[in-house]
Order: structure tokens, then sequence, then C-alpha cells
């Protein structure tokens, strides 16, 4: 229910930025990503205005956050390119607008129009690499553009504008998806768990009510996203255009029931229990409202519905901790620490708060953490469950005396059952770690793009110059198979020997040697590229076998040095290595991750002018074994931090940049091998590991 107060907030208290007459500000782009907090805004109350029209509008800069409106509303964007890249992107943060229609106008002329929307189905879309609604264009070096965007919602019109770069916006982009896969982790993660206490534990009926609470609030959460729209129903235009207002009531439904199951309003608070129930039916009939009247006005009614029931749970749930029930505070701590999500939520739509990781993840981090107390909740009413049992069991200690035989048994089924559901949580854990594999893949992904990127251009750039100059070479030898043998050749000799120096027959030979050479040569580097993939993921060599290390490290480095800073100075020392017996992908696997962890090691850290950021690689032979050094010169680690690195979901990157799986995955493959890993690491100076794998496995 409350992940709608945020819009009933916007109804009531959002106010328009102040506009201005004055000429739209140019957005200077020069690199990375770069928010644009002013735009010109036309508001097109009748919807007829075609891009025709805009041309002789009148433009009002100010913000592009607007009260939820039924209304047409246009943005006009003036941008100059001040970057090394004529290919931009324009990106709207706002996954769930109904309709948007993005176009490019230069010099008057307008073009690129592109139709997108919630509406409109996410495979329509040119950029499928983002949840959002991404417009590429082009604009050229030092030249400025004007963007238009026309857009109307049934969904809250707050429009978080940024311009950035390919390869800026593929990382974003990756980014984006892990969050959202730590999201949904956690939200499996206690959807499991609780259905294992339902199962293992304790059988009631507002457990089953939780875990559908659980599902559908994280379900919730996803449509709010747009991840739903991407992945549970991309063409479907049925759910693509209701899901949203569903989703809204089922939320507010479930969290209703819960409410009073939970909280025992029938009998600790009645008056509020019947309050409960008028929410509940208010909520049914915004179905027919959505379905016959207006999805546009079933949603405002959703908004009101969640806000007042978000306030009245909570009152419900003072009024039952004042008369003595313990559980209900945990109730209270979760619902009031998402409303505060909610006030940061709404203050970063109105440019109060910045747009900063943790304030653009604020829902997501709200909705975990409500999940967690509600589960605090729980728990602690199994605990007041189980001490009501302990007095019975001291009141009635003849009675158990008498049944200890049968209480023994139960015990023993009981242990059974938590070992099963013990192996179904160490069968959860693996997946978590086969998806850890799988976010590193789709790193590499951005890798291989911007790798195999550079030759191909090369050799389409040069197969226009090789087709002009072979057409030319074609028109000389047609004029040697027109060559009448009947007459004075002499004239018509002369007549190709002047047309061969116009085009310049010699410099054609070379020229066309030169573009050959030019394709060879970016054919040759595409295939090197393919090659070192093969080698990195040695998908047909997943069982033992001898290999080089030095090569799986070569390979590693090619794919992910897209991801090193610019500065970075990166030594190789790869010694003479005899064959290791091994799984290579999984070695490879090993190398990414630390490799990867020492190129991010720098951020954070202030280097001297005289100072490099250096990473450096060494390989050696030891005693019956290969040792691999990696060892970078950045932030480094305090002994405390050192200690936990290889335990599972342990990480000291900011939320939404690591899962903490990344080094246990590391140090279970080299245990899997018979090695050995040390670190060596000092806070302020820098990281080593060592890597020890012997030469051949024991049997």
């Amino acid at each position: 229910m409350l992940h709608w107060t945020i819009r009933i907030l916007f109804l009531l208290f959002s106010v328009p930025a102040f506009a201005t007459l004055q000429e739209i500000p140019l957005v200077q782009y020069q690199d990375g990503s770069v928010e644009i907090t002013s735009v010109g805004v036309l508001k097109d109350e009748s919807g007829t205005l075609n891009i025709d029209d805009i041309n002789n509008q009148r433009f009002e800069t100010q913000k592009a956050n607007f009260r939820n409106s039924s209304a047409v509303f246009w943005l006009k964007i003036r941008v100059v390119n001040d970057s090394d890249d004529d290919s931009l992107y324009l990106e709207v943060r706002n996954s769930n607008l109904s309709k948007v229609t993005f176009f490019t106008s230069h010099n008057g002329t307008i073009s690129n129009q592109l139709d997108v929307g919630r509406v409109n189905g996410f495979t329509n879309r040119s950029y499928q690499g983002s949840l959002n609604f991404v417009y590429p264009f082009f604009v050229n070096r030092k030249d400025t553009a004007t963007l238009f965007v026309r857009f109307s919602s049934d969904t809250p019109l707050f429009m978080p504008l940024f311009l950035s770069n390919g390869m800026h916006f593929a990382e974003q982009g990756s980014n984006e998806f892990l969050r959202i896969g730590i999201f949904f982790g956690v939200i499996l993660i206690m959807f499991l768990y609780h259905v294992f206490i339902l199962f293992a534990i304790n059988k009631e009926r507002s457990d089953y009510l939780y875990i559908a609470y659980i599902a559908i609030i994280g379900l919730t959460q996803l449509v709010l996203n747009g991840f739903a729209n991407k992945y549970f129903w991309p063409n479907n235009t049925w759910w693509l255009i209701n899901g949203y207002n569903i989703a809204g009531i089922a939320s507010g439904l479930v969290t209703g029931v819960y409410a009073k199951v939970f909280l025992r309003t029938p009998t600790l608070s009645p008056k509020i229990n019947q309050i409960i129930n008028l929410m509940i039916v208010l909520y049914l009939l915004c179905i027919p409202v959505h379905f016959l009247v207006s999805s546009f006005y079933a949603f405002n009614l959703i908004n009101i519905f969640a806000a007042s029931g978000a306030i009245l749970i909570i009152v419900a749930a003072i009024d039952v901790k004042r008369k003595g029930y313990r559980p209900a505070q945990f109730f209270l701590w979760a619902f009031s620490v998402f409303l505060l999500a909610v006030i940061v939520f709404v203050l970063r739509s109105w440019n109060i708060v910045p747009y900063n990781l943790f304030t653009s993840n604020i829902l997501e981090i709200g909705s975990g953490l409500q999940i967690t107390l509600l589960s605090f909740a729980l728990a602690d009413k199994i605990n007041i469950y189980r001490r009501e049992q302990e007095e019975a069991v001291k009141e009635n200690g003849r009675l158990v005396w008498e049944h200890n035989i049968e209480l023994e048994k139960k015990v023993l089924d009981r242990t059974i059952e938590l070992q099963r559901a013990n192996q179904e949580l160490q069968e959860a854990q693996i997946k978590l770690v086969d998806n850890e594999k799988m976010v590193a893949l789709g790193q590499l992904t951005a890798g291989i793009a911007h790798e195999i990127n550079n030759p191909i251009n090369f050799v389409a750039a040069n197969i226009k110059p090789l087709d002009l100059d072979i057409e030319e070479l074609f028109q000389v030898i047609d004029q040697y198979e027109k060559l009448d043998t009947s007459t004075d050749i002499v004239p018509q000799l002369k007549i190709i020997e002047s047309f061969k120096q116009k085009v310049d027959i010699k410099f054609l030979h070379n020229e066309i040697r030169t573009l050959l050479q030019g394709i060879r040569e970016g054919a040759s580097r595409t295939a090197a590229i393919v090659s070192n993939l093969k080698n990195f993921t040695r998908i047909d060599q997943s069982y033992m076998k001898y290999v080089n290390l030095n090569e799986g490290i070569e390979s590693t480095i090619i794919l992910v040095r897209n991801t090193f800073p610019r500065d970075m100075v990166l030594k190789k020392e790869l010694g003479t290595l005899p064959l290791v017996e091994c799984e290579p992908g999984k070695m490879n696997q090993v190398f990414m991750n630390i490799i990867t962890n020492g190129a991010q090691s720098f951020k954070g850290k202030e280097f001297s002018s005289t100072e490099k950021k250096t990473l450096t690689i060494k390989t050696r032979e030891g005693e019956g074994c290969v040792t691999i050094s990696i060892k970078d010169n950045g932030l480094g680690m305090p002994e405390e931090i050192k200690e936990k690195i290889f335990e599972p979901f342990f990480t000291t990157k900011e939320v939404g940049e690591g899962t903490g799986l990344g080094m246990s995955i590391v140090k279970s493959i080299v245990d899997s091998h018979q090695g050995s890993i040390r670190v060596i690491s000092t806070a302020g100076l820098g990281t080593e590991f060592i890597i020890s794998i012997p030469l051949h496995l024991k049997n």
C-alpha cells in the first residue's frame, strides 16, 4: 500500500517549478552522464499540437517535474556536443510513462522521430539495454541540436533526464540491472526463508499472508521500476496498459488483509478494523472504475486510498501496541521506515535532495528494510508463541512427562525436516553463486563490444573507398575491351592512357593494396578477439585438463581492460610456466574477479603527481606448483576487513555495486584445485593476492 503513497504526496504537495520565458539554456555535453535540470516546457491541454505546430510556440524554462495531469506536455532541450562522440543518448528515468515521442531538430528540420512509452511494447524500442526510455541521436562535434519530447501519462509525470554517450550508458545499464537483481535476490531470499519457516516451524494464517505480501510487494516494485514491462509482458498490450493500476490495487489489498490478521485488529482494535474493511472495499471498487470509467481516475483513487490507508495502518499499529501486543512495534517501525523512504524519494523528485545512487534506489532500500523488519515482527511473534508454550509446559509438567516419548519423536521428525530445509537453503545459495557468475559474464559483454567495435569499424571504413577504386579499375578494363582492332588502335590507346593518367592508375593500385591490407588487419584483430574470448570461457573444456595459465591471464586482461581506469598502468611479468592440471574456465573466472577488484581499488584514493595507478601481474614456477601474484597500489584494506573478504555476501562496495559473492567464489575455485590463496594488504598502500596452484591434482 505504501508503494503508492508517493503518488498522493505528488498530488497534494507538488508545486510547479518557477518558470521563465528566457532563452532555454544550452546543455553542454563533454563526457560521462549529465543530468539535465532545466528545460523548455509547453503544456498542451487539448493534446492536438503536432511537431510542426511546436516551432511557433513559446516554451517556458523550468524543471521537468509536473503535477499528475491528463494533459500532453512538450519538452524542448538544446544540446551542444563538446565531446569526441557524435552518437549520444537521451534517457528518461521514469519507465512507466504511458506515451513518449522524441524528435530531433537540426537547423529547423525535424528528423529521427521515435515513439515509445509503456503502452507501445518494450520490443518496439530502438534501445532495449535499459528499463527506461532511451533516445539515440546524432549531433556532430561542436554542433548544436534541439530535441523535443512529447509525453502524456496516467502515472506520475516526474522526468529525470540524463545525457550520456554509448560507453557510459552501457555501464549505467549494467549497474541498473545489477541493482534490480540484488533487490530481487533479497526478496527471493526472504520469500524462501519464510516458506521454510512456514513448513518447518510455524503454520499460521498470518504466515501464509506474509508470503503472499512479500511476493506481491516484490512484483509491485518490479512494475514500478519497469522490470516487469521488459521481462514479464514486453508485448502484452493488456498488461502494459493495466499492470500499473492492478499492481497498486493488489498491493493495497494484501497490505490491508495482512495488517488485520497480524495486528489482530478484529479483537484488539474493532473500530479501526471496521475502517480497514472499508478501505479494502474501496480498493475493490477501483477495479470497475479502472476498466469501465478511466484508468486516470482509478489511478488517482488508488493514490488517495494508499495515503489514507498507510496512515490508518500506522494508527492501528500504535493502538494495538498500547494494548500490550509486542509484535506491533516491529510492524510500526517497518511502515515508518518505508514512509521515510517515500519522503526521501519525493524530495529527490523535487530536486530538494540530489539524485544519486542512494536516492535513486531509495524505494528498493525502503522495501527491503520494511520486509526485513516485518520478518523480525514475525520472528518476535513466534518467540512470544514459544514463551507461551514454555509457560504452559511449566504449568502442565505432569502432562509433559507423560507425553515425553511422543515429543521426542516429534523432535526427531522436526530435525529431519530442518535438515531437509537446510539442504534446500544450500541449493538456493548455489543458485545465487551461479547468478554471480552470470553477472560477471554480463560485465564481459561490455568489454567484448568495446574491443570488437574498433576492428569492425576499421573494415567498414575501408569498404567504400575500395569499392570506388575497383569501379575505376573496371572502367579502365572496359576501355581495353572496347578496342576496335579493325581500325588504327594508336588513337584509342592514347585515349586509354589519358584516362589512366586521369584516375592515376599507379596510385589506384597502391591504394587498393593498402585498403585490402587494412581489411585483412581488421579481420585478423576480430578473429584474435574471438579467439581470446573462447580461450577465456573454455565452454568446451569444463573438465580437468593441462593448460598454460599465462594464456588465461592474457585472455582475461583483453576482455576486462575496458573497466580499467584510463590512467592506470598495467605491468605484466609473466614467467615461463609448465602446464597445470585445472578447469580452465573456472581459473579464468578467478583471474577476472581479482583483476577487476584491483582495477576498482583506485576509487576514492588520491594519488600524488609522481605516483601512478599501477596493477602488476606476475607468474612463476614454484616447487610443484605455479604461483600467480596480482598486486595493486589502491586503497588497501585494514586487518578487520581482510579477515572477512572470503565470507559469502561480505562486500565493502556501495549498495548496488557488489553482491559479496565474487571473492567467495574465488576461494571455492582455488580450494577445489587443491591450491591456496593469500592476501597481503595495507590500508592506503594497496593489496596483493598470491595464488598457488599445484601442477597435478591428488586423487
